[in-house]
């Protein structure tokens, strides 16, 4: 049985020509090669095929039965590997349905997927949009094997092999509900630190870091009430007395719908910087291009 090591790709090339001019002189001339070599060419392969596939008549080179037999595969066979060695089309939004995932924080799920499903809805309304939670998967390895085809973050452990970039930067911020007993002024330190707090105890970066800060200021250990992520905030602090140190994102989407007042925290915090991440595998790919570009539009900021 003949595997596909065994032959030639470029005798392929002469038979496929060869069937389609039925002239070894015209063969020659498109393939930039002598006559002799299209005949040596051909020669080889009846050898490695054990048939004649071509019949010099007087209507020039007529293929045999077999001839018949394998040019349909062997045209899609190289129209195939053609495909394969050249970027790939434009990726049309309007008609893909492909199905693309994010990862991302919650806090990213509450900022950007509602733009997101609202512009997509419009622009790519066949396309399917999947986001994971970043620390809940391997991140890494799922962006690498194309399980995950964009990361959307402060991701700053990944390494050489990903792409990068900058969204925005922003300021940690402290929220609280309208009529707070604090709203109506800037906050001083002696009154945020003697306040009661929400604190989120995120094992994310960089909100690590966040803690860190607000331990050393001694909130962490008098806080009350703790939560493990960001989407239950607004629902708490709606509703009481707390004061939370949030990323300024989330406070501009939460105010109005939950009624919540933000100003600049006391404490000097780091800045957040927002970033879009994706493969070097993955940067070619018209798909990955196109969806990359279309958040950077939404959401990039000078």
């Amino acid at each position: 049985m003949l595997e596909a090591k065994d032959i030639d790709l470029n005798l392929l090339i002469v038979f496929q020509q060869v069937f389609q001019e039925r002239q070894i002189s015209a063969v020659a001339r498109q393939l930039g090669l002598s006559q002799p070599a299209v005949s040596n060419a051909l020669a080889r392969l009846r050898r490695t095929v054990g048939d004649e596939l071509f019949v010099r008549t007087a209507n020039g080179m007529q293929p045999t039965p077999r001839a018949e037999q394998l040019a349909d595969s062997v045209t899609l066979a190289l129209r195939h590997i053609t495909a394969a060695l050249n970027p790939q089309e434009d990726f049309d939004a309007v008609t893909s349905q492909r199905q693309f995932t994010i990862a991302m924080t919650d806090v990213g799920e509450v900022y950007f997927m509602p733009l997101l499903a609202a512009k997509l809805h419009v622009c790519a309304p066949h396309l399917h949009l999947t986001t994971v939670r970043a620390s809940s998967i391997d991140l890494k390895t799922d962006m690498e094997s194309g399980r995950v085809d964009l990361a959307i973050g402060a991701f700053d452990h990944l390494s050489d092999a990903w792409y990068q970039r900058r969204l925005f930067t922003q300021n940690y911020v402290c929220m609280f509900r309208r009529h707070h007993p604090l709203a109506g002024a800037s906050l001083e330190l002696n009154h945020f630190l003697a306040a009661q707090h929400l604190i989120v105890a995120s094992q994310e970066q960089p909100y690590i870091k966040i803690n860190q800060s607000l331990e050393k200021a001694g909130i962490l250990t008098s806080a009350h009430f703790k939560v493990p992520h960001f989407v239950a905030v607004p629902y708490i602090v709606s509703t009481s007395d707390l004061l939370v140190t949030v990323p300024k994102k989330l406070a501009e989407r939460a105010a109005v719908p939950f009624g919540l007042h933000y100003v600049k925290s006391p404490l000097r915090l780091p800045v957040l910087q927002t970033n879009v991440f994706w493969h070097r595998r993955y940067h070619q790919d018209a798909g990955n291009l196109w969806l990359r570009n279309f958040i950077s539009e939404l959401f990039l900021e000078a």
